[in-house]
Order: structure tokens, then C-alpha cells, then sequence
């Protein structure tokens, strides 16, 4: 769907307040930000994560602690050689150092997936680097789950591995979607089919308590340790096991699934650890409107923005106007030195919580709302962007050739004589991981930089200055089959008309989820829909004329459905 500010001849179209058929829910933490975010830029991420992936996958690259890749030898769990990425930019642990294998899963499948949402083949550059992630399936530790690194010789050097839960889930999570891209990948429905199985079978073991600090899929028992429980990790569970759900067609796999959504709706305070609750507040409105049931959604979702984490504490979706520069929507620690959010964090939250809008149609105004906060201040994270009295090392800049971003934006820098810095102040904290040996310029985070192509592939900027167009097919994996669908929020006071341009050679109808009306009709060239202030349209793309049938709540055109609750009136 592409948006043209050339003048047309064109229908107006009007998506009004007053004509909500689906009443729009609150969250808390987004009322608190800014309807219109200050100064506002939204930069193009697509091309962000396109200079990324031919900048940063360079071996011939040059420049001070250049290249950022290269390959490790060790054929740890297949015979093949890896692609190493470094976590942050110099960090000495990686490189040749340690035999050259520790590079972290985050990293490594988070820019692979990142290029891939952006049209990039990384089966098909100078190595295939998607067939390189098997070396990550633990199958030599008898684990048989995708892990942080390929090996626990390394494990100690940093990155969870073996003993920090979410480290050893979220690997998975990234692998489900990057074998959604690839399902013809050699070796991947087997890696795919065995940590079903071991996630069903934990699960399973777990019975509903996840009050543990990490899993062994080895010994197939649950562990503590000093690191606190993790009960959230239930979330990573339930969503990969629907993703096999999807993938294989196993019921048991759907039985796991809502097991561990069970576990996790269950936890009677705030769980929020890292990454993962977000995925758990998806997967309920998916399984509501899929499977018809009935998960305290808004729960979840206050979970993931409030700020409430006990465990992690303040762990949740900042809010605030620094200085004048409003960073409202970014993801970390509300209270760390008055508030620190992480550059992968944000980019990886809107994985889930925009294509949740499809299912619950209900929080689209505040997706919409938080995407446009967190789009504008995620560009702050980048040198180009922060102006330098915000950063720590901005005469350090040029290492990261535009690609690269601090690792994080606190409100009062943690780093030893850059407390006097005004806020926001972007910096990393790369230089804590080896103390002494990291040098600064390890606060630029190459681990979280690789997931821009998140963001990439799901915004648009459309015709009107602040009014984005959301994907929200881009990153819902294993969706059954569905039309283009987007999601627009109007933050301005007054109407505001965005233009659509179908695809050449479609002729398609506007259907307005919002409203359970359709917007358009027949249109082959252009429409104009109006938004009204500080609402939000659903607004999904099917064929002209195409046969409406109800199946239940759901409304399909020509088989496939089109709105999950849908109210007869």
C-alpha cells in the first residue's frame, strides 16, 4: 500500500468518533504520553535496517575496530562454520578472542530477522547466515533449544546463558519467526519440531509454576538461583508453542499453549522481566479471538507498560519530557537513575503489541498512540539524532558509520563523570561487561541496532506529518491468511485526511475495523479517509465486492476473516 501528497481525484471518506462500533480501552501508562511527541521526526527505519545489514555484514569493512563480523570455526552442534556479530562495538571478549565463539544469539538472529522483515535474503548473500543459526540449537549439551551461544565454554564471558531464563526462551522466539521467513530452510522443521517439544514437555513439568529462575531442558527440571524468578518466561513458552500449533497442526501443542497463558494470567502481581510479557498480551487476543477465549488482555497489557515489575523492578515503557525532548515510548527501567529505556527492547516490544491490534481491535488508539511516541524517540538512541551535550561520547560518533546506536537513553547518566550531563543522555553500558578492558566506544550496541528492521517493517510515514501507517501483518508469524492490514492514529486536535493508493491493477474496498463499516469502495486509484482527532482506524484492504460471510463474532470476505468482532447492528 503505497501514499502519494500529489493531488488526485478522490472520494472523501469519513472515520469518525461518533460512529465507533468497537469501544476503545485505555492504558494508563499511554494516556500519560503526548498525543503529538516534541521535537518530531521520524526517521526511515526500512533504510536504516538496510544500511545496517551491507554496512555492518562488510568482512572487508574498514575503520577503527572494523569489521563487526566474522566467522568462528568451532563447529559447535553442526559442521559449519558461524557467523560471529559482536554484541557491542569492540567489545574484547569477542572477535578472535576466546576461540572466537562468543557471540550471542541476540545479536546474530535479531539482525538476521531484522534484514529478512525488510525484503533482505540472508540465505542469499556471500554466506547463507539463516542456515548458520542451527549452530545455536544446543543439541551437543542435550538441551535441543536454540540458546544464546553455541556452547557453554563461553557461557560465564556474559549473556545469561544456562542460568538467566529469558536468555535461553527468547532465542527461540527469534528462531520461530526466522523459520517463518525460511520454512524451506534445510534442518530448521526438525530444530522447530524438537523445542515444541521441549517447551510442551516443560511446560508440562511446570504444571503452572514458573516461579523459577531459569529451566534445565537438559535434566528437564526446573532451577533457582541468586538470579530472581521469572515467571513472564511463560509468555515465551505460549508463544512459540502456538507458533507450532500453527506450523504442524499438533492440538497439543494449542493444550501447551494456553497452559502456560493460564500460568502466566494467573501471577498475582507484575512478573515483567525483560522482553517477553508483550508476546504474552498478543498471544491473549490472538487466542480470544481465534480459539474464542476470554484472557484478561488488559491485564497483560498493564503489565507490559505500568512500570509495576517487582522482580525487575520499574521494568515497563517510559514516559517524560526531558529537557524539552520528549522520550515517551521507549522500553526499560521506569526508575534506573530516573528512567533508562534499551534500544532493542523498544524495537522488539512492537513486534507483538502491533499486530495484537488485528485481534483486539479495542487498543488501537493507544497502539497507535504509543507507536508514534516510541517511533519518534527511538531515533535519539542514534549519534546523528541525540544532539552531542545528550551523549556521552559523541566525538566517538563516527565509529558507528550511521548505523549503529547507543545502547540505551537514561534520564541521569550512570557513567562515572558524565552524571552532569543534561537529560536524555544516550549512552551503553558495554564498558561495565569487562571492566577496564571495554573501551568506551563499547556503549554503541550492535546487538540492539540489528533489530531496526522491526520498526522498519512495519512503519510508513503517510501524507500527513505524524500520522503513520503500521503494518500489522509484518511481524504477526503465522497468521492464517489475511488482507493488508494497517493501523492509523490521528494525534492531532482537527480531522486529518490520509490518502490511499491500492497496488496497480487491484481494485479493493476499505473496511474500517473500528467502525465495522466499510470506508471505500471500488477504489483502483485513489481514496481519501478522513481520521477524526485523536482516534484511530483499522483499516483493512480487501477485494472489490468480494462475498461477506459472519462466522460468529468474525465477519470473512471471500473466506478469509476481516474483522474478529464484529457487532451486528
Amino acid at each position: 500500500m503505497k501514499f502519494s501528497i500529489k493531488t488526485f481525484a478522490f472520494f472523501l471518506f469519513s472515520v469518525t468518533g461518533a460512529m465507533a462500533q468497537v469501544k476503545q480501552q485505555a492504558i494508563p501508562r499511554v494516556d500519560a504520553m503526548p498525543d503529538l511527541p516534541s521535537p518530531l521526526q521520524i526517521i526511515d527505519y526500512k533504510k536504516m535496517s538496510q544500511n545496517f545489514d551491507k554496512t555492518v555484514y562488510d568482512f572487508n569493512a574498514t575503520g577503527k575496530f572494523w569489521p563487526m563480523v566474522w566467522i568462528d570455526s568451532s563447529k559447535k552442534n553442526f559442521a559449519q562454520n558461524v557467523v560471529g556479530l559482536y554484541t557491542a562495538v569492540a567489545d574484547v571478549r569477542q572477535g578472535v578472542n576466546n576461540k572466537g565463539m562468543f557471540h550471542e544469539a541476540l545479536a546474530t538472529m535479531g539482525a538476521t530477522l531484522g534484514a529478512s522483515l525488510v525484503g533482505i535474503d540472508k540465505s542469499k548473500q556471500q554466506y547463507n547466515y539463516v542456515g548458520m543459526l542451527k549452530n545455536y540449537f544446543n543439541k551437543e549439551t542435550g538441551w535441543n533449544i536454540m540458546m544464546n551461544n553455541t556452547c557453554p565454554e563461553v557461557a560465564l564471558l556474559g549473556g545469561g546463558y544456562g542460568r538467566d531464563w529469558w536468555y535461553d526462551v527468547y532465542p527461540n522466539v527469534l528462531f520461530y519467526a526466522i523459520c517463518d521467513k525460511y520454512p524451506e530452510e534445510p534442518g530448521f522443521t526438525a530444530i522447530a519440531k524438537s523445542i515444541a517439544e521441549k517447551f510442551y514437555a516443560a511446560d508440562s513439568i511446570l504444571n503452572g509454576n514458573y516461579e523459577w529462575s531459569y529451566f534445565d531442558y537438559g535434566k528437564m527440571t526446573p532451577m533457582k538461583n541468586q538470579i530472581c524468578a521469572q515467571p513472564d518466561v511463560a509468555a515465551g513458552h505460549a508463544w512459540v508453542l502456538y507458533a507450532a500449533y500453527k506450523k504442524f497442526g499438533d492440538a497439543k501443542y494449542l493444550k501447551g499453549a494456553i497452559s502456560a497463558l493460564n500460568a502466566l494470567q494467573s501471577q498475582s502481581h507484575n512478573p515483567t522481566y525483560e522482553v517477553l510479557m508483550p508476546f504474552g498480551a498478543y498471544l491473549a487476543a490472538r487466542i480470544n479471538a481465534e480459539q474464542e477465549k476470554n484472557y484478561d488482555l488488559n491485564k497483560l497489557l498493564h503489565w507490559s507498560f505500568d512500570g509495576t515489575a517487582i522482580c525487575r523492578e520499574g521494568w515497563g515503557v517510559l514516559v517524560g519530557k526531558w529537557n524539552d525532548i520528549d522520550i515517551s515510548g521507549i522500553v526499560g527501567s521506569t526508575v534506573d537513575h530516573g528512567g533508562y529505556g534499551f534500544l532493542m527492547n523498544t524495537y522488539d516490544a512492537a513486534w507483538p503489541l502491533v499486530p495484537m491490534v488485528r485481534y483486539d481491535q479495542s487498543y488501537a488508539t493507544a497502539i497507535g498512540k504509543w507507536m508514534l511516541n516510541a517511533a519518534n524517540a527511538a531515533r535519539f538512541f542514534y549519534p546523528q539524532y541525540m544532539p552531542d551535550d545528550h551523549e556521552t561520547i559523541p566525538q566517538l560518533a563516527a565509529v558507528t558509520k550511521g548505523v549503529i546506536g547507543y545502547e540505551g537513553i537514561i534520564k541521569t547518566s550512570s557513567h562515572k563523570g558524565n552524571e552532569n550531563l543534561k537529560g536524555p543522555v544516550a549512552q551503553g553500558d558495554g564498558p561495565l561487561w569487562v571492566p577496564g578492558k571495554n573501551p568506551d566506544e563499547s556503549q554503541f550496541s550492535v546487538y540492539g541496532s540489528g533489530h531496526v528492521g522491526i520498526f522498519g517493517s512495519i512503519i510508513r510515514n503517510t501524507n500527513v506529518n505524524g500520522i503513520l501507517q503500521l503494518n500489522l501483518l509484518a511481524t504477526d508469524f503465522y497468521h492464517d491468511k489475511a488482507y493488508p492490514s494497517f493501523l492509523y492514529y490521528n494525534p492531532y486536535t482537527i480531522n486529518k485526511i490520509i490518502i490511499v493508493k491500492p497496488e496497480p491493477g487491484k481494485k479493493i474496498d476499505l473496511y474500517n475495523t473500528v467502525t465495522g463499516k466499510f470506508v471505500a469502495r471500488n477504489i483502483s486509484s485513489t481514496a481519501s479517509i478522513q481520521l477524526a482527532p485523536q482516534n484511530a482506524a483499522v483499516i483493512i484492504c480487501v477485494p472489490a465486492n468480494g462475498k461477506i460471510t459472519y462466522a460468529g463474532k468474525k465477519m470473512l470476505v471471500n473466506g478469509i476473516v476481516v474483522d474478529y468482532m464484529f457487532s451486528k447492528k
